[in-house]
């Protein structure tokens, strides 16, 4: 790993991925050339992710895969990595091998954080690089544009100072997914804060063409938001829990009882929750917009994916399963 001086000498950069081709790529070229040493960390990549990660110059990690992979196990690994040859770094950037860093972001991120003595993690904007290639392309575009200000959590793409992320003990590796808002959750219960800036961060490639990608995402999703509820049940902060009663709700309970209108018909009515739950959805982006009422579907539709990863994870708990990450690409 190379080691350099300058503005950025502050910073190191841990990349995680796995069989992203051009997408790591995007990646590395817009890191380097860079004053940062940068980790690459790899979860049994087919595709040359680990030659052209070398090629650009960063310090490769390939994954014990004997032991079941995460995001969270993959980002430890790759920031044990970074301190073990630079113990000095100050600020890790993580960023995800599907997307590409802004250009001017670490600057800007750099003095936020230099300035702001308490916040712990500063995160911008992900944006989509081709939000009109699928129409869940645009649904998650429309997920990664979340609220300016302090905040509380960040995705897989932040700027997280090194001291805090050490005290907390890191990601938590257990978690097939959730494992940054889960963090962001005990830094802020240190007493560390979470704030999101107006500046675009990465450019993100989802990649996602098939309902059956999106539907997989989707109950990885309701896996890890039951997981992280059930973690910290007893934490004021009450995380997840809300979201994981909507999907129990719409994903679970209505149609439980929709089906029990075979007995009962009356109970059929019960079908009716989800044309007014889609009405709802829609009215707070604008009725007159036909891309509300799109958006407005497949978030009600998303509730049935969700239920069956909270279903999942009820499965592996009373197995005592450890289940391997939920991949939808």
């Amino acid at each position: 790993m190379k080691t350099r001086s300058g503005p950025h000498s502050r910073i190191g950069v841990v990349i995680i991925g796995r069989n992203e081709g051009e997408r790591l790529i995007r990646c590395l070229q817009s890191l380097f050339p860079t004053e940062m040493p940068v980790v690459y960390v790899d979860s049994g990549s087919t595709d040359g992710s680990v030659a052209d990660a070398k090629a650009y110059g960063a310090e490769v990690v390939a994954l014990d895969l004997s032991v079941p992979f995460t995001a969270a196990r993959a980002r430890n690994m790759g920031f044990a990595t970074l301190k073990n040859h630079c113990p000095s770094v100050e600020f890790v950037q993580f960023i995800d091998g599907d997307c590409s860093l802004v250009s001017g972001w670490l600057s800007i991120a750099l003095a936020f954080l230099t300035k702001h003595k308490d916040v712990a993690v500063v995160c911008g904007r992900r944006r989509e690089i081709n939000p009109e290639g699928s129409v869940y392309n645009w649904l998650c575009d429309i997920e990664w544009d979340t609220l300016i200000g302090q905040t509380v959590a960040c995705g897989g793409d932040a700027l997280i100072r090194v001291a805090p992320f050490e005290q907390c003990g890191g990601y938590r590796e257990s978690l097939v997914a959730g494992e940054e808002p889960e963090l962001c959750l005990r830094l802020r219960e240190l007493g560390w804060k979470i704030w999101r800036i107006d500046v675009d961060l990465t450019r993100h490639d989802a990649a996602i063409t098939k309902f059956t990608q999106w539907w997989r995402r989707c109950r990885r999703g309701g896996y890890g938001m039951i997981e992280v509820a059930i973690l910290h049940i007893l934490s004021p902060s009450r995380i997840w829990a809300r979201e994981s009663a909507r999907a129990i709700v719409y994903g679970g309970i209505v149609p439980a009882i929709f089906i029990a209108g075979a007995v009962y018909p009356p109970l059929f009515l019960i079908a009716l929750v989800y044309p007014l739950l889609i009405l709802k959805i829609a009215g707070r982006h604008g009725v007159q917009d036909p891309r509300s009422w799109t958006y407005a579907l497949m978030v009600t539709i998303s509730k049935f994916a969700e239920f069956t990863g909270i279903v999942n994870f009820t499965v592996d708990r009373l197995r005592r399963r450890r289940r391997k990450i939920i991949e939808y690409k």
